[in-house]
């Protein structure tokens, strides 16, 4: 009898054992098959951000709308301030780490208070439920709407990592009105990034989700700030953050109104988004600290010239091309200033800025060389009569000279050595596009502006001189592929790029530091200042959006002083590429012979008539002189005597100029010391002829 109930009391515990195990397994069975029923969870929503256009760092330049008018940008667990993570879990859900999906102390906990309130106090919800929710959202509130969020957030747990339902979280939780996501809310009410967040903004950003549209700082401030403090005491009695720092998250108020979201290189972003309609993420070029303080400075400096007129700059990367800013305009917002229109591309004359290539171009072909002398006078090329910006004329002047000080004559004169047709092809080959006033034949007007260049077409070809030549067209993207075009021989540009260095800087600017040209379009409409040091390209234009003249706009006084200042935003450094090995480095008496002046053998005013040929009549070739004889009191003069050619007559003494033009056929010239000397002569058409004399 005794081994009978032993018997049946074993057996009892036996079925509890196996009721113990298979009640769980039941259940289990139970949540698998229930899972297994539920439709195929939609990530779609999930995927769905607002287009994004970064700098080459990654960082934000613009966001753009979704469709449907939300703001949610990308965001990872990374972007965010660690110290807004703690708060999260710490208060939504402290044992998120280590459930399931669904927190059974919590729904108990939940399920106790409302039987005791008679109202839901709490939900038991975990974060994951939450995100269970934000992607299959639904207007049900009831017991049945709640299991089918367990029952999803336990099959998210299976599927991603508790990385992965974080990040989730955070791009789809709502923060008030049309913005979701942390990191679009971070910027919409702080005007941040969510990466580094005071405690008082962690607190708020963790307390909106809750009741986003009932808690909004910019309708109720009140509501939002006790949320915060709530957030902030719960933290507190947890001890998980310092205590100091929770203490100052009390003294900060919530923002009362949504901030603007950041809008910089505004119209390059907007065509970007145009050209790649299918891409939500566009990665740029652009250096976001040199775009956004630019900008600032195209803003302050457009704002002393009037309501009318407008900046824009173009920063070019001088090793590989790239952009690194645009700034199309003064202010994208301005609708006097023409905001909306990207003046960075904009067709314009660029008056006098084109010159440096006529230079460089004469410098390829051996036509001219820096010390090479011209004639700035009055000067007719047909029915087409240049004159300089400036009313008069400086006479003879070296290339260099007359690069830096911008006369009209000499580079007209040297285009029509080299050819207009032949510059402007050699301009168009690289890629650059030059537009021709209704496809006329080009003229000698173009070297003083008669065509349109945009700013940063410009920009990239005065580039090509910092870069020896080598021309790489402007791109906006690193995965476009970079092409280059040899514009100039390295000895050219390196002439050009020494030249232009000497030029006279604006007021604000030290000599010698940076290689720029400046220009001013005919009838004041626009001014241009375009110059590179070791490390970018710089391009500024100044002007109205509508081509209307504006009465004393001038490069130099203009653009030039903007145009320095971005260099030292940028981080100036200054200097030029290092002298080649080939380039020649003289004065002009020691230049070999036909490079000492511009020959010229047709006449520019009238055809060439029988003349006479040039000759220096005295002193003869080889003569020796007493320089005794030459002393006529206090003063010593060495008297020349020509005959032929054609007036006026320019005389150089050893390579230098010794006299302004003359007409007379009889100068006196300042006596050298003894020694050797050479005299030189120059008629109007470039015929040339020397002397060698002995003073002794």
């Amino acid at each position: 009898m005794a081994l009978r109930e032993r018997l049946r009391a074993m057996g009892k515990w036996r079925l509890a054992a196996a009721s113990l195990v298979a009640l769980p397994l039941l259940g289990w069975g139970a949540l698998e098959i229930a899972i297994r029923q539920l439709p195929k969870l939609d990530m779609a929503r999930a995927s769905e951000r607002s287009t994004v256009v970064l700098d080459r760092e990654g960082r934000l330049l613009r966001p753009f709308v979704m469709a449907d008018g939300r703001w949610r940008m990308p965001v990872t667990l990374d972007d965010v301030d660690p110290r807004y993570i703690e708060m999260l879990v710490a208060y939504e859900d402290r044992r998120f780490y280590g459930h399931a999906g669904v927190d059974p102390l919590a729904l108990l906990r939940a399920g106790w208070q409302m039987a005791r309130s008679g109202r839901v106090v709490s939900g038991g919800s975990t974060l994951t439920m939450q995100v269970a929710r934000l992607l299959e959202p639904r207007e049900e509130r009831s017991l049945r709407a709640k299991a089918r969020q367990a029952l999803r957030a336990m099959e998210l747990e299976r599927r991603f990592s508790k990385r992965e339902i974080l990040e989730l979280y955070l791009a789809l939780a709502p923060f008030g009105g049309n913005v979701e996501g942390v990191r679009a809310a971070a910027l919409g009410w702080f005007g941040r990034e969510p990466k580094r967040l005071s405690m008082a903004e962690a607190a708020l950003l963790v307390a909106l989700p809750q009741a986003p549209e009932t808690r909004r700082p910019d309708r109720f401030p009140e509501a939002a700030t006790a949320a915060r403090e709530r957030v902030l005491a719960r933290i507190r009695e947890a001890k998980i953050l310092p205590e100091a720092d929770l203490a100052r998250g009390t003294d900060e108020p919530v923002p009362t109104a949504r901030r603007a979201f950041p809008r910089h290189a505004a119209h390059r972003a907007e065509a970007l988004v145009a050209a790649n309609p299918d891409q939500r993420r566009i990665v740029t070029t652009y250096d976001r600290a040199l775009q956004m303080s630019l900008e600032q400075l195209a803003r302050e400096r457009a704002e002393p010239f009037g309501p009318n007129i407008s900046v824009a700059i173009v920063a070019i990367d001088l090793a590989t091309g790239e952009l690194r800013a645009a700034v199309g305009g003064a202010d994208y917002f301005d609708a006097a200033r023409a905001g909306g229109i990207d003046l960075t591309r904009a067709v314009r004359s660029p008056g006098s800025a084109l010159k440096p290539f006529v230079y460089a171009f004469a410098f390829d072909e051996g036509i001219a060389h820096p010390e090479t002398l011209l004639e700035d006078r009055a000067l007719r090329f047909g029915l087409y009569a240049p004159e300089n910006f400036d009313p008069g004329f400086q006479g003879l002047v070296t290339a260099r000279a007359a690069l830096q000080q911008s006369l009209n004559l000499p580079a007209v004169e040297l285009l029509n050595a080299l050819g207009p047709q032949k510059f402007l092809s050699r301009i168009r080959q690289s890629g650059v596009r030059l537009y021709m006033p209704d496809e006329t034949s080009p003229g000698l007007a173009i070297a003083l502006g008669g065509l349109g260049i945009s700013l940063q077409d410009l920009t990239a070809l005065i580039a090509a001189i910092g870069r020896g030549g080598e021309l790489v067209l402007p791109r906006e993207r690193a995965e476009e592929p970079a092409v280059s075009v040899t514009l100039t021989s390295p000895v050219a540009s390196w002439y050009a790029a020494d030249v232009l260095l000497g030029a006279p800087p604006p007021d604000n600017g030290p000599p010698g530091r940076i290689a720029f040209k400046t220009g001013t379009s005919f009838g004041y409409r626009d001014a241009f200042a375009i110059g590179f040091d070791k490390r970018h390209a710089i391009g500024v234009w100044v002007g109205r959006a509508d081509n209307a003249p504006v009465p004393g706009l001038v490069g130099r006084r203009s653009a030039a002083p903007i145009l320095f200042e971005a260099f030292q935003r940028a981080g100036l450094q200054p200097g030029i590429p290092p002298r080649p090995a080939e380039a020649i480095v003289a004065r002009t008496s020691a230049l070999p012979p036909p490079l000492r002046h511009l020959r010229q053998d047709v006449a520019k005013t009238i055809a060439a008539a029988t003349r006479p040929a040039l000759q220096i009549a005295y002193p003869p070739d080889g003569a020796k002189l007493d320089s005794d004889s030459l002393r006529d009191g206090a003063e010593a003069a060495l008297m020349v005597k020509l005959q032929g050619g054609s007036p006026p007559f320019t005389l150089l003494l050893n390579g230098v100029p010794a006299s302004e033009s003359q007409m007379r056929r009889s100068i006196a010239l300042p006596a050298p010391g003894r020694g050797f000397a050479e005299i030189a002569v120059i008629d109007r058409l470039g015929e040339t002829r020397r002397v060698s004399i002995r003073l002794e």
